[in-house]
This record gives structure tokens, sequence and C-alpha cells, in this order.
């Protein structure tokens, strides 16, 4: 059995190999003739590296899967793979380089050779114009850096992989240098390398002379993680009053249409409130964690403003800005009258220039240098000569702005947007009815004394705070709530019913929680209460709580729930005057999205071509509802043909006994010029001028059913008028044969009818 195996092995190395992996000491002398093989082999190559060699290849891959067997023998082995390919990797036959880093990739998968010195090699290796190496270099360094740092973190071997693809970036080879970008960024992604050297290294890449370099480093930074898109809204009960525990206030006692209405505001409130007190996600930190922002974003503007790049590649430069200096709110007054000179409708991208200029303003840029990117989109945006949607883009946009930036607003111009509530398009009408809105929140007395809406607590002590100023309390703003709710107890307890429930807490052996709910005439007291206290005894009744105990998760929800009322209930000598306009606003986060400004209420008209290129689309498959074109004797075309033939066939048949005699000559070529002549001009009428064969068929149908009728009457009278007959024979006769052809003329016209 042995001497069988032996005679195939040297030509058979898928068979050896499979024998060395199951028992390497019985069969080490075949190997060693495949290893004197390959040395041998190498030589050759050296002779001629250009030259493709697919023994050696064979060899190369059999060593490569066999190596962990022999480790003495192949101690040289990777090195040697290693050398060849730094040496000749430009002049090598591309499926032999491929054959050569497989069995690399091989070698570091059962850990013979280091990562290290690998990784180089591949990173070197890049510079090779084969597409399909490079695809097979790019997955193995990410997948092999993934593997390295599964268990933990090797901050040694990431410290010298990270400063040697810092080079890379700065390489002469624009495709080695944008694969060593998606690589940084791929394991940024995955959370490998997520740390503030991975980015700063990034950001190198946003000064690259290379387009596709710039565009793959700024897509980067302006996505977005899935993390942060998915919307976190379940929230804990201990955070704040749940939309159960208004349910309970608002639906307790008489249900009338009031409390109804009073349910609806205090949701819509307590769903604002959550989105204020939504925790940030900050999981896709990348824009946090450059180092040096200002800098970063002075030297991004004055490579946009001498960019020759693509208008695309200008945008994604101008959002790139935008955002950094919004998040980090940095001062950048040059980037403001930069982006004004795009601000025009007819201006390509025009939304998301507007983006950028919202997404560029926040509180620590003075007014002065907003007002004028304002004063241009109110100008050339919200003006009766440009259509609903320019309108409402620019409202949509200012609105954004001035949420940012309120001191940028003039009472004069907010006062002229808001007349636009009453304008024809319905677009136009909800985004200045948004803006309203806006500033009943952050300082009503801008606005006309009628867009106000009703008055409430929280409106009437709103303010835009001063340029620089800020608002540091000293005690907790609503906590004066907890105080008066004290109060109360005192008569509870002589009704014995809290005195219950402790004796029953404790006798319980822990199967029932005692829920307390407050009733709707409780919470409406503690609401008065509060109106009735002056402003200064209300803060300093806060400040001696705020100082004198230790607030828990409820107190802290109960001061919650009076804030919110404070947007609920009325202030104080005011009562209600109108329906609070209802508004769509969503949270605003650190950025903003093209949805801000781009935003439509109502659905936009199509012009003429698009409702023309939308119907002439949905007929093509609508193949059911067209009119079929469909003879009404099918066999009538073959017929007709057959008769041109049958006609003078039958005429030869029936008569050939009198044409022997010669006694009877039959003109075949009259008959058939007669019949052929006739069909050969309706069918040409028919292809030529189909509408007219249609008129004529109909003319004559009808014309020869009356002349067959005429000829029926005539024909019968004259006979019998010939023949003498009496005139009540002829008449008989006339109305026989009238009626006959009269029945023939009719199935005619039936039949074409």
């Amino acid at each position: 059995m042995s001497g069988r195996h032996n005679n195939k092995l040297p030509t058979n190395l898928p068979q050896l190999q499979n024998l060395i992996k199951r028992d390497p000491r019985s069969y080490t002398e075949e190997f060693l003739q495949q290893f004197r093989h390959y040395q041998s082999n190498i030589q050759i190559f050296k002779h001629q590296p250009d030259k493709p060699n697919k023994d050696l290849a064979e060899l190369v891959m059999f060593l490569a899967q066999v190596g962990h067997c022999y480790l003495e023998e192949l101690s040289s082995f990777p090195r040697e793979l290693t050398e060849l390919l730094l040496n000749h990797h430009t002049v090598l036959e591309p499926d032999l380089r491929m054959t050569f880093c497989k069995a690399l990739i091989l070698l570091r998968n059962k850990d013979l050779i280091e990562p290290t010195s690998l990784l180089e090699l591949f990173f070197e290796l890049l510079r090779c114009h084969d597409k399909l190496l490079r695809k097979t270099l790019y997955t193995h360094i990410v997948t092999d850096i993934k593997n390295i740092n599964a268990k933990h973190k090797n901050n040694r071997l990431n410290t010298t992989l990270q400063n040697f693809m810092y080079t890379m970036l700065r390489d002469s080879n624009p495709i080695a240098a944008k694969i060593s970008l998606d690589v940084i960024v791929e394991l940024y992604k995955r959370n490998i390398w997520n740390d503030a050297k991975t980015v700063n290294v990034i950001t190198t890449a946003c000064f690259s002379k290379v387009t596709k370099i710039l565009v793959a480093a700024l897509t980067f930074f302006l996505g977005r993680d899935e993390d942060e898109k998915k919307d976190s809204d379940s929230e804990s009960e201990d955070d704040g009053p749940s939309a159960r525990d208004l349910m309970v206030r608002y639906s307790t006692g008489k249900k009338t249409s009031k409390n109804k209405k009073k349910l609806e505001k205090a949701m819509k409130v307590l769903k604002k409130h959550k989105k204020k007190r939504k925790v940030e996600v900050f999981n896709f930190s990348a824009i946090h964690l450059i180092h040096d922002p200002q800098d970063f974003a002075e030297k991004l503007l004055k490579e946009l403003e001498s960019s020759k790049e693509r208008f695309e590649v200008k945008i994604m430069l101008m959002e790139f800005i935008s955002r950094l200096v919004g998040i980090h709110e940095l001062m950048l007054f040059n980037f403001y009258p930069f982006v004004q000179r795009f601000l025009q409708p007819h201006q390509r991208e025009v939304t998301k220039i507007l983006l950028c200029a919202a997404q560029a303003a926040h509180h620590l840029v003075p007014p002065e240098i907003i007002e004028p990117v304002i004063m241009t989109i109110a100008n050339n945006f919200v003006t009766d000569r440009n259509s609903g949607e320019v309108m409402t883009v620019g409202l949509n946009s200012i609105k954004e702005i001035v949420a940012r930036c309120p001191l940028s607003m003039s009472e004069d111009l907010l006062q002229d947007l808001a007349q636009y509530k009453s304008h024809k398009d319905k677009n136009v009408v909800m985004s200045s009815r948004g803006l309203i809105q806006l500033f009943r929140d952050l300082n009503p007395h801008m606005l006309h004394r009628k867009d106000r809406g009703k008055p409430t607590e929280s409106s009437a002590e709103a303010r835009i705070q001063d340029y620089g100023e800020l608002e540091a309390k000293d005690y907790i703003p609503g906590a004066e709530v907890l105080e008066l709710e004290e109060e109360p107890k005192g008569d509870d307890d002589e009704d014995g019913w809290e005195s219950a429930s402790m004796s029953e807490d404790e006798d319980d052996d822990g199967e029932w929680v005692n829920v307390h709910h407050s009733s709707d005439e409780d919470q409406e007291e503690v609401v008065e209460k509060l109106q009735s206290i002056p402003a200064e005894e209300r803060k300093a009744k806060a400040a001696a709580v705020s100082a004198s105990r230790l607030l828990t998760q409820d107190d802290f929800k109960k001061i919650r729930l009076a804030q919110m009322a404070k947007d609920v209930s009325a202030a104080p000598g005011k009562g209600q005057k109108r329906k609070k306009a209802d508004s769509d606003e969503e949270e605003r986060g650190e950025l903003l999205t093209l949805r801000d400004i781009e935003r439509l209420h109502k659905k936009p008209k199509s012009d003429k071509e698009t409702r023309l290129a939308t119907a002439l689309a949905g007929r093509t498959d609508r193949k059911e509802f067209v009119k079929k074109r469909t003879k009404l004797n099918p066999v009538t075309s073959f017929s007709t043909v057959l008769g041109l033939g049958t006609m003078p066939l039958c005429l030869y048949i029936y008569s050939y006994s009198w044409m022997q005699t010669g006694g009877v000559q039959i003109p075949y070529l009259n008959i058939g010029i007669t019949l052929i002549v006739p069909v050969l001009f309706g069918v040409l009428v028919n292809y030529k001028w189909p509408k007219v064969a249609k008129i004529i068929l109909r003319i004559g149908s009808i014309a020869g059913g009356l002349v067959m009728l005429a000829i029926g009457y005539l024909a019968g009278f004259i006979i019998t008028a010939i023949a003498r007959q009496p005139w009540n024979r002829s008449e008989n006769t006339l109305c026989s044969a009238g009626l006959s052809e009269y029945l023939l003329g009719a199935a005619v016209l039936r039949h074409f009818h």
C-alpha cells in the first residue's frame, strides 16, 4: 500500500498534503523531496521573474499548507516569500503574485509570521496595478487587525500600524493612499481604531490634492453612525412624569371637553420636554475628537476659497466647515460672507448652502455677523415674486438660523415675516406659523399682540439673553412645589388614611406596592397656589428647599410636572384667548438635515410635462384597458384569398365535360383580373389610408344594401308588368322579391356595422 502511494505522491501534491497533515513524521522524506524541488524552482525564478511558473505556484501553496507541520525546515520560508514580493512585485506575473500573497495570508492565519512585517509588505503591494490583488489585501488587512484586537487592544501594534498608515496617506501613489484611508475609516467604523489619533490622521486627508482621497475623508466626517440614527424614545419612568400620569390627572373626575383639550395640550408639552431632556448620543464622535478645531477650520476655509474642485466637492467642504463651526462654536467670521455670495434662488444646490448657513450659526457669533445673512435670505427668497416653495425654503432657513442665534432677528423683520401667515400658499403659511411659534417660546414681546397666542407662565418669563450673558442659578427652579405639597399632608393624617396605609405596608409580605395617584383637584390647587405666590417669594422658597434637603427622583419628577404646568396653564389674570397653534417642531440636535430646510407641508403641484410623462408611463402596463383592434370575422382574409383560386377551380371542375367538346370557352384571365384588381386596390387603400378605408367601407355597405333593396322591388314589378299579370299578383311578386332582397341587404349592413 505504501509503495503504491509513493509512486503517486511526487506528482500528486494534494494527496501528499492530506497525508502529511495526518502523519507528518511518516512523510518527511517526501516533503524534503518537494522542498528541494521548490528551492531549485526559486533559483530558476530569480533569473526570469517576469515569466509564469505554474510548478512554483503549486509548490508554494503546498508548503504554506503544511508549514505548521515542519517548523524547523520552513523557518525561512515566510522571509523568502516576503523578499521575493518586495523585490519583484512590479514585474511578477499577476497570478503568481496573487499565489504568493495567498500563501503569506495562510501562514499569517496559522500565526507563523509576524503581523507587523506582513501588513507593511501588503501596504507596499497596494501600489500594484492589480484591482483583484488590492481588494484581497484590503480585506485581509481589515480582518487581521480586527482579529488582533478581538480579545484586547494591542496598543503597541496599533501605534506602529497607525504611524505607518500616516506615512502611506502621504504616499505619491494615489491608489495606495486611497486604500490606506479606506482601511482607517473601516477600522474606525468597526470601533477598532476609534481614538483621537485615528481621527486626526484622517484630517490630513482633507488637504489632499487627489479628489478621491479628499471626498473619502469628507464623506467620513459628514456621515453618521447607525446608533445616532436610531431614536431612543424609551425612557425610564423615574426620569419624569409619564403619559399615564397625565392621563390620570386629566381623566379623573368629570369628563368635559375642557379637560380633554388640557390633556392634549399637556401631552404635547410632555413630548417637547422629553426631547429637550433627551441625552445626546456621541457614538460617532469623529468631529469632537479633532485637535485644535479652530485652526483646522481656518485652514479648510482657506483651502475652500482657493479650491478649483468640482462644485459638489466645494459643497461638501462647506458642509464640513459649517459642522465644525456649529458643533465646536468656533469664531470663523469670514465663512458667513463666503456663504452669503451663493444665497440666490437660482443657485445650484441652494438648499444645501442654506443648510450650511444655518448649521454654522450659534449663540457666540455676534448678531451683526449673522444679520446680513438673514437679510439676504429674506430679500432673495421671501418675496412675492418667487414661488411658494422658494419662500418656504427661505422662511425655514431663517427659522433655523434664529433658533441658534436669536439676537440676529430684528423686531421689524420678524413682524414682516409673520404677516405671511395669511399667504395663499399653504407651505408659506405653515412656515410663517412655525417662526411665530418659535418666538412665542423665545420672546413673545417681539411679535404683534395678536400673534403672541395665549399667555402662559413660561411665556411671561421668556426673554432672549443678551450677547455673552449667562444665567447661573443657585437654586433648582420649581423646587418650591415640594414645600407646597407637604402642607396638605397634615389634613390627610387627621382622616386616618395615611396611618392605615402605613400599617398595611408594615403587615404585608412584600406582595403589594402602595401607588399614590394625585387627583386633578390636588394638582389644580398646587398650580393655583404657585400662581398666587410672587416671583421673589417663589425663588426664596425654591432656594430654601434646594439647600435644606437632598432631592430624590420622585422629587425631581414633581418639579418637572410643575414646570410643564407652566406651559399649559394660563398666566395669572389671563383668560383663554385662542387655541395654541400646533407646531410640528422636532428635536433640534447638533446637526441639521435637509428636511429641516426643505420641509413642505403640502405636496407641490406637478407641471404639465411631469403629468404627461406620468400618464404616458402608466399606459405601458395597462394593456387590458387599451382598445383591442380585432376583426369582426378573423376568417375573412383567409376566405377572400382562397376565393381568388377556388372560383376558377370550381369553374374548371364543373365545366370540364363541356370544355372537352370545345363548345364552351371560359375566360380565366378576365375572371382573375376582375377578382384580383379590386381586392388589391382595397388592400392598398386600407394599408395607406386606414381611416379612409373605414369610411369607404361604411358608405359602400349602406349604398349596396339600399341598391339591392331597390333592385328587388323594381325587378319584381317589371317582370309582372311584362307578363301582363293582374295588379294583385304584381303586388304580391313585388313584395316577395323586395323582402328577400331586403333581408340580404340587412344582413350585409348588420355584418359591417
